[in-house]
């Protein structure tokens, strides 16, 4: 029975696409919103589902010189890119200097990216305040002043801080402070030896900076600031002990965290991060403070400073002249990445004035004017009726979830109306938020493109710190409608900005199965990231609070651990197994939110059969539409790094990782045992 379902399938996606029933408009994948150009016909399902579903579209695509990926989310992201790139032409055309609206903003500041001969021109100059202020720093202390400044400019810091929810204290907003300093990937960049390569190419670097600044004996200074990032590395936690959110909260006034780390000046550090009022920080891997601030109390105060000018001109490189500019992408793009070539300047521009994806990179949108570029965009290119289609589906979806937390067999009715009153406490936020960023006092100038980053950074930063010990705002967003990604934030509000809602993660005009596949999978995997190994810890008021019984504690722990299990055996690249204590929460997720999106789509139907559209089931179709919205491929390189540092699997994992746990994925493509991926039905991973 199972080889005949394998049977009909092959000869579904042989046949001609044009015997499918159709939808009213027609989709970007026509004819019903599924690539039947895609799948390799060679695979079996059940032996490498991901590539089953995506091997032929894989073999053609190539991955560009400009990043280290391909993929149909890049493709997204590339129309996004071009929308926000007739945008940005049109408002820096014809705009007079410092009019007050956003196009206004946006116009100028592109234009001054866009502006070579000028910025070559003014060369390394365009930092030398900052330059002037390292050199002329007499002792740790003046130097501590320009580190905390490095929330608004581009001094760097051993420590990064930021302006949150209050964990325990959820209605305001408290600062909070973390482990920094490094200038690779992750620490064990600094600390293993399969990463000496990279490290290498990192002194390497430093040196070529260096040398371009000037700065005293810059081999040997390269050399030295290696050295104390390796230090700060060795002290720093890592990325799994960091997914713990309940030993991070650790609240501490002025005093007691000078005495957590009392070789370091804090007061400085506080003060020229105009935080200096304030008496109440969140320390987050507190006990990661004293041992970094005696690797830089320990270090010469020359090398402090060498960092400093290094790391700053890093940072401020891709605004400079060409020889900074290329010295960077040689090493952050081609040395780390893999990639060949660099982007083409206007898509820089686009990433300098609108911000890439700030959810996963936060760095990306430093002194940018995001928020004023996603109000461009969403004006012009996000529909209202996508807006309520979403909408439809989330309703689904919470449906489908809330019907399976009050199914299950494993949890207490008392930790299981705690999750039920949690999960009403959700709301769904689509598109773009209800009300815009001002940003009418900052100024931007056609001829002064460093000036603008420093200008619109310091804006950001008072943004959020003037509202820390504040009441929360619970009509805040994180990510602005131009990002292609979404989030489940700790307003508990999950949040599907406009740039992700597109083929093939959502199509108006396809298949419902298919973006039930799709798009119905990451809602249900953001509403499930309230429940993963982390966001279990928090409560329907949204606090820091363990509200399971021990025995449903210990119960989703085994569970989870079985998946874990599974996902520790794939090796994305020679060497490297993926991390489960790493992935965990995104791997739960990824499970929870294609199981949910099934039940969704089936409950769509309203006990209808569901239609047969080109030889495909609904339930082929759903799976279907899950693997080809994850359909890509990376350089080593940068395989490499996301296992190292992401706590998301690659995307191949996403899919094969996923699938075999789910028992209508076997019905659906006739799975047997024997094939790759089949996992006995008392061994597959059942959490929601």
């Amino acid at each position: 029975m199972k080889t005949a379902a394998l049977l009909a399938i092959t000869t579904a996606l042989t046949a001609s696409a044009s015997i499918a029933q159709t939808p009213a408009a027609t989709p970007v994948y026509p004819p019903f919103g599924l690539d039947l150009t895609a799948p390799d016909r060679t695979t079996r399902p059940g032996n490498d589902f991901f590539q089953f579903a995506n091997g032929s579209y894989l073999n053609r695509i190539q991955i560009p010189a400009d990043r280290p990926i391909a993929s149909r989310r890049f493709d997204m992201t590339d129309r996004t890119d071009q929308q926000l790139k007739t945008l940005l032409e049109e408002a820096s055309k014809g705009v007079a200097e410092q009019p007050a609206n956003v196009r206004g903003k946006v116009g100028p500041f592109y234009a001054s990216f866009m502006d070579q001969p000028t910025i070559e021109r003014i060369g390394a100059t365009a930092i030398a305040p900052e330059l002037n202020a390292i050199r002329g720093a007499r002792d740790l202390p003046a130097l501590a002043t320009l580190m905390g400044q490095s929330v608004a400019g581009f001094y760097p810091s051993p420590f990064g801080m930021g302006v949150d929810i209050d964990l325990k204290k959820p209605e305001i907003y408290a600062i909070y402070l973390g482990q920094g300093g490094l200038g690779l990937p992750d620490r064990d960049y600094y600390l293993k030896p399969d990463f000496a390569a990279q490290r290498e190419a990192y002194r390497a670097y430093a040196e070529r900076l260096l040398t371009e600044l000037q700065w005293p004996d810059p081999a040997v200074a390269s050399r030295n600031i290696v050295a104390l990032e390796t230090a700060i590395a060795d002290a720093s936690w890592t990325k799994v002990q960091q997914r713990d959110i309940t030993v991070q909260y650790n609240p501490v006034t002025k005093a007691q965290l000078q005495a957590l780390a009392p070789q370091f000046p804090w007061t400085n550090f506080l003060n020229g991060a105009t935080v200096g009022g304030s008496d109440r920080f969140i320390a987050t891997t507190n006990t990661a403070f004293p041992k970094i601030t005696a690797a830089i109390a320990a270090a010469p105060l020359d090398t402090v400073k060498a960092w400093m000018a290094f790391r700053t001109a890093d940072a401020a490189a891709p605004y400079l002249s060409t020889a900074f500019d290329q010295a960077h992408s040689d090493f952050r793009e081609k040395s780390l990445l893999g990639q060949t070539g660099q982007p083409p300047r206007r898509k820089r521009g686009k990433l300098a004035v609108a911000g890439g994806d700030c959810g996963a990179d936060p760095a990306s949108c430093f002194g940018t004017l995001n928020w004023a570029t996603g109000q461009l965009y969403s004006e012009r290119y996000f529909p209202a009726s996508t807006k309520a289609a979403i909408e439809g589906l989330v309703t689904n979806l919470k449906a489908a979830f809330r019907n399976r937390l009050e199914a299950l067999d494993w949890m207490s009715p008392e930790t299981k109306t705690e999750a039920l009153q949690k999960l009403d406490t959700y709301t769904i936020k689509v598109g773009y938020p209800d009300k815009w960023r001002d940003y009418s006092n900052v100024v931007i100038r056609r001829d002064d493109l460093v000036g603008n980053v420093r200008r619109a950074a310091a804006a950001d930063w008072a943004f959020y710190v003037n509202r820390s010990g504040g009441p929360v705002d619970k009509t805040d967003w994180l990510m602005t409608p131009q990002t292609n990604d979404a989030y489940n934030g700790s307003l508990r509000d999950i949040v599907f900005p406009a740039g992700i809602l597109q083929a093939p993660m959502f199509d108006p005009n396809a298949d419902p199965a298919i973006n039930y596949g799709a798009v119905g999978g990451v809602i249900g995997h953001e509403l499930t990231h309230g429940f993963d190994d982390q966001g279990r810890s928090i409560d329907a008021a949204g606090a820091l609070r363990d509200w399971w019984t021990p025995k449903d504690a210990d119960e989703f722990k085994r569970r989870a651990a079985i998946l874990g299990a599974q996902y520790a055996k794939f090796e994305p690249v020679p060497g490297v197994h993926i991390n489960p204590g790493l992935t965990m929460g995104e791997n739960i997720a990824d499970l929870g939110g294609l199981t949910m999106a099934l039940d969704a789509y089936h409950a769509s139907l309203k006990g209808k059969p569901a239609p047969v559209l080109g030889g495909l089931t609904g339930d082929q179709r759903v799976f279907f539409g899950w693997a080809q919205a994850w359909a890509g491929k990376a350089t080593p390189q940068e395989i490499k790094r996301l296992t190292t540092s992401d706590p998301h699997s690659f995307r191949k994992y996403r899919v094969n990782g996923v699938v075999p746990n789910i028992d209508a994925w076997y019905d659906a493509f006739g799975v047997e045992p024997g094939d790759a991926l089949y996992i006995e039905p008392a061994k597959r991973a059942r959490i929601w």
